[in-house]
């Protein structure tokens, strides 16, 4: 049986990944948050507090929840070369220029004696009054008042992002920020080193790719019809390449890849902030999403191998959806009928659940109006406080990547 397995997106889920938040969010500072992509500063304790009743539900449910940190850790106890390769790697990726401050900081990180802590180390940013004897030594030491050698990465309790499985391999994603582009070194060496999922672990894309897509952006329909948001973050040419080696590299059942045109705005960062599926015929999505949307359907070409034949649609999303589903369409309103409301909850990830089973999910207790609604409609909802999570700009989705699905 492969240990990973996601064919849709409502499947009963089985296992799933999280990141638990640490010390990267006390690294967040009022002068830095514009370019680490916050807008507020989470009091980490509490979001701490909110992230394990989240990991509680999913347990509750059946569902045997991961940790990034737990896999990684797995990965390079194996092997103290490999462990060094990943150091060294993350230096590098860190963007460390000084040869003196990069042997500095191999030693300072290989000292570190548990490997979990130094993996956390890695996640939280490293800041110049940690490491031993710092002192300056390059011109941007005296000219550029920044307190880190390597910068924190705030963002990774969000695991939608960095890579998405998708049926059973993977998408490792090519992050659209600088900020964000480190995060996904921790699914490579998941997915290509760990004991059990790196062992034979497809890779439908990987990191090293020129254009850029982001695991918020893909969402499995179904065993043959995947939908990806063309979005702020997620390039055509990566959509196609994604298309090409599901379709020809390798043998997959997907057979259309239905590219979702949506607005280059950072309040539309990811196609699942205003669109996720509910239930087996149900969708919860922005107001907005009601309007005529332009997609586009990417199938296998008849005009020869390795080629893609785009056809474009014009049409309401439930529409669309029914051909595609071959299903009668509701789409629930984020926050009903009101636009202020609508808008006012998807700001705060009211469009933005996880599936447990079908007509079952988990959804940010905040959302009121949408909450009811869903529950009006027969489904299930399991409420999560979100007051610090929510900071982040980003839902229980965002938060997790499901690992199988039956």
């Amino acid at each position: 049986m492969s240990l990973l397995n996601v064919k849709s997106e409502i499947g009963e889920l089985k296992k799933v990944l999280l990141h638990r938040p640490g010390r990267e969010l006390e690294n967040l500072t009022p002068r830095w948050l514009e370019q680490l992509l916050f807008d507020d500063i989470p009091w980490l304790d509490k979001a701490i507090e909110e992230h394990d009743a989240f990991a509680d539900i999913f347990r509750k449910a059946g569902v045997e929840v991961l940790y990034l940190v737990d896999l990684v850790q797995e990965t390079l106890d194996q092997d103290q070369k490999l462990k060094e390769q990943f150091i060294e790697q993350f230096i590098l990726e860190a963007n460390v220029t000084s040869e003196t401050m990069k042997k500095v900081i191999f030693k300072y990180l290989m000292d570190i004696e548990s490997t979990k802590k130094m993996i956390e180390m890695t996640m939280a940013g490293i800041r110049k009054t940690e490491v031993p004897n710092f002192t300056k030594r390059t011109l941007s030491d005296y000219i550029r008042d920044y307190p880190f050698i390597t910068d924190p990465m705030p963002n990774l309790y969000f695991t939608r992002d960095p890579f998405a499985v998708i049926g059973k391999g993977v998408c490792l994603s090519k992050m659209y920020s600088v900020t964000r582009s480190r995060e996904t070194i921790y699914g490579e060496y998941i997915f290509k080193y760990h004991p059990e999922y790196g062992k034979n672990t497809e890779l439908y894309y990987d990191r090293d790719f020129k254009a850029k897509i982001e695991g918020g952006d893909i969402l499995v329909l179904s065993d043959e019809v995947i939908a990806i948001g063309v979005s702020q973050r997620t390039h055509p040419a990566a959509i196609e390449k994604l298309a090409k080696n599901l379709f020809y590299q390798y043998d997959t059942s997907f057979k259309t890849v239905l590219a979702i045109d949506i607005p280059k705005k950072r309040a539309f960062m990811h196609l699942d902030t205003v669109f996720t599926q509910v239930d087996y015929d149900k969708f919860l999505v922005h107001n907005e999403m009601h309007n005529t949307m332009k997609a586009y359907a990417i199938t296998k070409s008849t005009k020869g191998v390795n080629k893609l034949d785009v056809t474009p649609i014009e049409d309401k999303l439930d529409k669309i959806l029914a051909k595609y589903l071959n299903e009668d369409i509701t789409l629930i309103p984020c926050g009903g009928d009101d636009s202020v409301a609508g808008d006012r909850e998807q700001w705060n990830d009211g469009a933005n659940t996880i599936v447990i089973r079908p007509g079952e999910v988990i959804v940010y207790e905040r959302n009121h109006i949408t909450n009811d609604i869903l529950e009006s409609l027969g489904v299930k909802v399991h409420k999560m406080s979100s007051s610090e999570l929510s900071r982040g700009r980003g839902g229980p989705r965002c938060m997790s990547m499901p690992f199988y699905r039956k």
